[in-house]
């Protein structure tokens, strides 16, 4: 078991340092990846802090922020969150939706199979040509949408050390074009102290091939100088997924009247694609029973009114758990979840979830 665990962990530090870091923050690449929506969080409790719990992320949220997280199911735990992106759903402008589903099964002693799916819409865009580029409707419309299904393990090796692999198959399309690729996500978490309150965590995401668009929408009609059509199929160029290698820390302050708790996190995320990002977040809890967060994600040029991504500024969230069982130590319980996002210069992005474990 230790040499499989060196192993695992070799891997995930080596692949994080040499991939993406290799030209993290690059003004140059920024933009030249794919599917971005592999970056956006779709689970509302760790949304609530930025996703800064990279090193203390626990249950269903832990398939997104750091795999490894999801060893900590008990037994059987599921999921649902809305998102409404930017603003609604209404029109590209307006932003968004995201649906989000997951479930975790403990299959082993000391591993965890997940199970989740995001699927991301934008409502009715209107369709422009050269002859109408605004659109307005006179030439229909058109939905696109983004789906990701992944499919995620996690393993305990110690008390202390646990680790998660997560596969992800992504998926984007129109009516006439279509894109598939898929993805790795590797993650490590190590929790130490008396009462665990030291957490850190380490996680690769969207590490895998580069993937590229297909379909009628990228044939053109030509009519050459003797007057005959004909058609012409171009071909799309490859793009690759938005790696980024995420580094947490957490502490927990804990106080025995009332069951208090204060968690103090910081997270690093470095970007192949994108900017480098950093978050601080802070989560109160009370009785076991009610959870507020917040945090703060921060972007070199965020203040100079040269930020790179709407994925900054200020969030926070809540969550209430709701026991279902009288049974002394029982875990079976609903979650209830909401978060907000800023998102400026666009609309903000608000999140409502639910989770029940049995």
């Amino acid at each position: 078991m230790k040499n499989i665990l060196k192993i695992f962990a070799a891997v995930v530090i080596v692949a994080g340092l040499s991939v993406p870091t290799a030209q993290a923050g690059n003004d140059e690449r920024r933009g030249t990846a794919g599917a971005y929506e592999l970056l956006v969080n779709p689970w509302a409790r760790s949304t609530g802090w930025g996703g800064v719990n990279i090193a203390n992320v626990r249950g269903l949220d832990a398939m997104f922020g750091n795999v490894a997280g999801l060893a900590f199911v008990k037994n059987i735990e599921v999921g649902y969150t809305n998102t409404i992106l930017y603003g609604g759903s209404k029109g590209l402008n307006s932003g968004g939706s995201i649906n989000s589903f997951g479930l975790g099964i403990r299959v082993f002693d000391a591993g965890v199979l997940g199970v989740y799916v995001m699927a991301m819409s934008f409502g009715e865009i209107d369709v422009t040509t050269e002859i109408n580029p605004e659109g307005q409707g006179t030439a229909g419309t058109f939905s696109p949408s983004y789906m990701n299904i992944n499919v995620a393990y996690a393993h305990s090796f110690t008390n202390t050390i646990h680790g998660g692999v997560n596969i992800k198959l992504v998926t984007e399309s129109t009516d006439n074009v279509s894109a598939t690729g898929f993805g790795i996500d590797a993650g490590i978490q190590y929790v130490t102290g008396e009462n665990d309150e030291l957490k850190f965590g380490i996680s690769l995401k969207n590490w895998g091939p580069s993937m590229s668009f297909e379909g009628t929408g990228l044939s053109l009609q030509m009519i050459n100088t003797g007057g005959n059509s004909f058609t012409v199929e171009t071909r799309s160029a490859e793009m690759e997924l938005p790696t980024c290698l995420n580094v947490g820390l957490s502490y927990d302050f804990l106080f025995e009247k009332w069951d208090q708790r204060l968690t103090v996190a910081g997270s690093f995320t470095s970007n192949a694609f994108l900017r480098d990002n950093y978050t601080l977040g802070l989560e109160y809890a009370l009785l076991n029973l009610v959870q507020l967060r917040a945090g703060y994600i921060f972007q070199p040029g965020l203040w100079t009114n040269d930020a790179a991504t709407a994925k900054n500024g200020i969030c926070a969230g809540a969550s209430v758990d709701i026991p279902l069982s009288k049974k002394e130590g029982s875990d079976i319980g609903l979650t209830i979840d909401y978060s907000f996002q800023s998102a400026d210069p666009l609309k903000g992005t608000h999140a409502i979830g639910a989770s029940l474990r049995f």
